[in-house]
Parts: C-alpha cells; structure tokens; sequence
C-alpha cells in the first residue's frame, strides 16, 4: 500500500520531534500549489541540531515509507535544510532563518494541520 504525502509528513514530523525540534507546523497546500502538498516546518537551536534532525527524518522516512528524498538543500552548518519528498517539502530552520522566511506567512492562505 502507498503511503499517502499526509502519512509521510506525520512520520517525519514525529522524528523532527523525537530530536527535539521545536515549533513544528504542517501546512496543506493541496489546492494551493502544484509544487506539493504538504510543507513540514521545524526549527532546531543549531547547525549540529539542524543535522541530527535531519538525519532522523530522513531514516524514518526510508524505514516507514522506503522513500528517500528527491533532492536536498542547505547540509553542512547551513541555517536552512530543505529535503524534497514531492509530495511533501520539509523546511528545517535555525530560529533566525525561520524568522526572516517567514514560510507560514508566506502561505497565510494554507491550514495549519496538527501532526505531533
């Protein structure tokens, strides 16, 4: 059975929580964009954190889903790490880069979904 974009959002917002990311927003774009369906926003404290994070999504994605990301911006001490899922995008920020995006206002129009 495929594993539907809102299942894979759950589990790689349920690892950015495992690893203590913080501030963690789903965002439906389904109507609103034909890029994905779902953004995945989290910050974490700092590069080091940025990275175990990530890591930890892209590990219990693979094992959930099988899936790995198609491409993915932003490794090695930088302030933002994007990982393109297709269906789903997860942004994760340093706080200051979260702040200057502004992604959720950015995509005021998409409902905030609860997913940890």
């Amino acid at each position: 059975m495929a594993t539907t974009p809102f299942e894979l959002a759950r589990i790689a917002a349920n690892a950015a929580d495992s690893k203590k990311a913080t501030d963690i927003t789903l965002l439906d774009l389904e109507g609103l964009s034909d890029v994905c369906d779902y953004f995945l926003i989290c910050t974490a404290d700092n590069p080091r954190m940025i990275s175990s994070v990530v890591d930890e999504i892209e590990e219990k994605v693979k094992k959930n889903t099988g899936l790995g990301p198609l491409s993915h911006e932003g490794r090695g001490g930088a302030s933002w790490v994007l990982l393109d899922y297709g269906s789903v995008v997860v942004h994760v920020f340093l706080p200051e880069a979260r702040d200057y995006y502004r992604l959720e206002r950015l995509w005021g129009d998409a409902p905030q979904v609860d997913v940890v």
